[in-house]
């Protein structure tokens, strides 16, 4: 099953396609804590027992809807979970007796239809077409591929190298009158150990090739050079939001921190789907704004 972990305002939300409806169904115990701004495992599942038992005596069709599927929960086995799909989280949010339930489904609606949420989709179909296979690690065309695939049909300079010089968060990134021969040099640097790798992820950050989206599929590459290179990839999963953003903002002139993190979380698990499929929902929560 391909499973989803989305955030609101740092509150997980679990996610799983079920093929058999083609839907996405989410964790009602997660969406439980996100309109409670609760993060309390046992509290939401608690406060679930009461709300189901009321809306039960009610006949309401929220109870009717949900069903069973198996996520991960907090003790790391796969047990049966309550899930609903979007209609059924809706009308949830209906009988819900504070207005949070509403701002979470703005949200929840617009993260699918949004740029974010249809490139999002494209990464994780870029795993099943095994595309990743044959895009050559640590090149320019290969990062250029990814790019392309992650944002085709959302932006019009989707795999295409800027033009213009940008800046972000009062960072200025490599003038476009330098960029190619800048690009051309990091392209040469090694790849053969981690720290090579990540000095060239890090160089590659300065650069900033793409007008937009340029983290979501740098981490991608990078990705591909530590598997291709050490039989090693990153567990994203393990990497803190601040803590990862913090420490990209400082390797433009110490990169021991994104080191560290990167070091701690590095796993074997190079095949694993699930593993990748959550390693974008956290790539693309880290280029999330902080009131998202």
């Amino acid at each position: 099953m391909k499973i989803s972990i989305r955030f609101y305002n740092d509150h997980e939300v679990r996610a799983v396609w079920e093929e058999a409806t083609s839907k996405w169904y989410y964790s009602v115990l997660d969406v439980i804590g996100a309109f409670n701004m609760q993060d309390d495992y046992g509290k939401n599942r608690n406060y679930w027992k009461y709300l189901k038992a009321k809306l039960k005596k009610e006949s309401s069709q929220v109870v009717s809807a949900t069903t069973q599927l198996k996520l991960v929960a907090p003790d790391g086995k796969r047990h049966l979970t309550d899930v609903m799909d979007m209609d059924t989280v809706r009308l949830l949010a209906m009988s819900f007796p504070n207005n949070r339930s509403m701002a979470f489904i703005d949200w929840l609606t617009r993260s699918d239809n949004s740029i974010d949420g249809q490139s999002r989709k494209k990464a994780y179909a870029l795993f099943e077409s095994g595309i990743l296979d044959s895009i050559p690690a640590g090149t320019i065309v290969g990062l250029q591929q990814i790019h392309g695939y992650l944002f085709e049909g959302l932006y019009d300079f989707a795999g295409k190298i800027r033009e213009r010089t940008i800046w972000k968060d009062g960072t200025l990134f490599c003038r476009v009158e330098y960029l190619k021969c800048n690009l051309e040099e990091v392209e040469k640097m090694p790849q053969n150990t981690f720290d090579e790798i990540v000095s060239k992820y890090v160089e590659m950050n300065v650069c900033h090739p793409f007008m937009e989206g340029n983290g979501r599929s740098a981490r991608i590459w990078l990705d591909l050079m530590f598997k291709k290179s050490l039989k090693r990839c990153v567990d994203w999963s393990k990497i803190d939001k601040t803590d990862y953003l913090n420490a990209m903002r400082k390797s433009m002139t110490d990169s021991s921190d994104i080191r560290r993190l990167l070091a701690s979380a590095l796993t074997d698990d190079i095949t694993s789907r699930e593993l990748f499929m959550k390693g974008i929902d956290y790539s693309y929560y880290y280029e999330q704004e902080d009131n998202a």
